[in-house]
């Protein structure tokens, strides 16, 4: 079934000096302008394409990839507003509306605005909503604790950073356990750490247990191989310094390096770190 706002695969039905109509299965046929009808297109007789409205209000198909489609959240900035909305540039011809009704604040011309994209179900237009809530936690959650998972970066709060995970639920990064720089909107793997009483979510950007010590074990050997064999970081070392050169807290550092010496892969100097032959 085809879907306005999302990727679809559709047929080629017939071509017109227009362009190509596509079988759009329960939209009807959709057209996907000439400029966008490439020769492998018309030779396969199929295209991936993103379906939307254009400025005429009539659906249209195209290989232009948008900055977020219905169902996700995106960070966009502002570039208009009228008696209808405002208007964001999510990388399409027709800029994406926000409803007054979906706007927690007025929004202003040139901010940016973390928000929900949805089709319209009285219109078939796509738009986006401020009001985020509304849109999340609306089914239990169901993960496994270190399964791997896709972040989208809210706000940083006092505990740490409020996240969207899978698009789906409300989860938090504590601040004592991120070691990276994090903004809002910005989209990152995390990965589950538990699931609290309260139905509450704990991220991690690291895959907890075992695994995340192996990973991070490579992840030095390549900065060994980078550095030709030899690291100026022990045990001893700064956190600030570990985070610099590697990315890592100091207690998944010190970790993987005794992990590391247990398979004689290194060994400890004064000034550093060998990587043995």
């Amino acid at each position: 079934m085809a879907e306005i706002g999302k990727i679809n695969t559709l047929k080629v039905v017939r071509e017109t000096d227009n362009g190509l109509y596509l079988d759009g299965e329960n939209l009807g046929e959709i057209l996907m302008p000439q400029k966008f009808a490439t020769k492998e297109i018309r030779e396969n007789n199929e295209a991936v394409v993103f379906v939307y409205s254009d400025s005429e209000d009539r659906l249209v198909a195209t290989t232009e990839n948008p900055l977020a489609k219905v169902g996700e959240f995106a960070y966009l900035k502002a570039v208009a507003t009228s008696r209808f909305g405002a208007f964001l540039d999510w990388g399409l011809p027709k800029d994406l509306l926000v409803p007054f009704s979906e706007q927690k604040n007025k929004m202003e011309v040139g901010k940016y605005y973390l928000v929900y994209l949805f089709v319209d179900l009285l219109t078939n237009r796509i738009a986006a909503s401020a009001k985020l809530n509304k849109f999340l936690d609306n089914t239990p959650p169901e993960y496994n604790q270190g399964e791997k998972v896709q972040l989208t970066i809210v706000e940083e709060t006092d505990l740490g950073y409020k996240a969207i995970v899978n698009n789906e639920h409300w989860g938090i990064l504590y601040k004592n356990q991120v070691f990276i720089p994090l903004s809002t909107g910005q989209r990152v793997t995390g990965y589950i750490n538990k699931i609290r009483e309260d139905d509450k979510i704990d991220l991690l950007l690291e895959k907890p247990g075992y695994e995340k010590i192996d990973s991070i074990s490579q992840k030095i050997l390549d900065v060994l191989n980078e550095n030709r064999g030899f690291i100026a970081l022990t045990d001893k070392s700064s956190p600030e310094m570990i985070q610099a050169m590697l990315g890592i807290s100091k207690k998944n550092f010190k970790k993987a390096l005794g992990n590391l010496y247990k398979k004689r892969m290194i060994e400890f100097k004064s000034d550093g770190i060998r990587l043995l032959d």
